[in-house]
C-alpha cells in the first residue's frame, strides 16, 4: 500500500495541528520559520572543516553529529538506506574529493538496520506493483560487517577517488550508541 508523500500529523497533545489540518511537513516548515528567526550567517564555505565524509544509513536513530562529536561545518555526511555505497555514493564522494577538499572516508553501517530483513524480491515486488522495473538494486544484506567491507573496497578502488588511504568503516549499535570499527579483513 503507498505511502502518502505528507502525512497528517498524528494527535497533538494541545490538538493545535489537528484542528489546523497540519501535516508533517506543515510542521517541518514552521520550525523552520522559528529557526530562521534567529539564525545568523556562520560564515562558512562548503569545504568541511575536518575534510572528512561520513557515509552513513538514512535510519531516524542515527544523529551523526552528536554521535561523533560534529558540529556544523565539520563534515560532508551522505546518507542512504544502509549508508551503502552504490553509483551515487561514489559521485558525491568524488564532488566532495575533488572539488571540495575531504580526504578522509568514514562508512557506518548499523544494528537492526532495515536492509537486513529486505531481499531483491523487494524490488520484484515493486516492479509488479507499479509496472516499471527499478534502475536500481536494493543492496540488500544479511551480515553486517560483511558488508561493510564491500563498501570499504568499493570505496578503495574506485577510480574516480584519489584520497583511498583513510577509509574505515564501522557499525553503530543503536542500543548503546557505540561504534565497533570493522577490519577490511576478515
Amino acid at each position: 500500500m503507498p505511502i502518502p508523500a505528507s502525512q497528517p500529523l498524528p494527535p497533538s497533545a494541545d490538538g493545535a495541528a489537528d484542528r489546523a489540518g497540519g501535516t508533517v511537513t506543515d510542521r517541518l516548515v514552521e520550525a523552520n520559520r522559528r529557526y530562521a528567526d534567529a539564525f545568523t550567517d556562520p560564515g562558512m564555505d562548503a569545504r568541511p572543516v575536518l575534510k572528512v565524509a561520513v557515509v552513513a544509513c538514512m535510519d531516524a536513530r542515527l544523529d551523526l553529529h552528536d554521535a561523533l562529536g560534529l558540529e556544523l561545518g565539520d563534515c560532508h555526511t551522505i546518507r542512504n538506506a544502509g549508508g551503502v555505497v552504490t553509483d551515487d555514493i561514489i559521485r558525491s564522494l568524488t564532488i566532495s574529493q575533488r572539488a571540495l577538499g575531504t580526504r578522509s572516508v568514514v562508512l557506518i553501517h548499523h544494528t537492526g538496520c532495515g536492509l537486513l530483513s529486505l531481499t531483491e524480491d523487494f524490488r520484484h515486488e515493486l516492479s509488479a506493483e507499479v509496472g516499471q522495473r527499478p534502475t536500481w538494486a536494493v543492496e540488500a544484506f544479511k551480515d553486517l560487517d560483511e558488508d561493510v567491507r564491500q563498501s570499504m573496497q568499493r570505496v578503495r578502488t574506485s577510480p574516480f577517488l584519489p584520497h583511498t588511504d583513510d577509509v574505515r568503516g564501522f557499525v553503530f549499535d543503536v542500543t548503546t550508541g557505540l561504534l565497533r570499527e570493522i577490519d577490511p579483513r576478515p
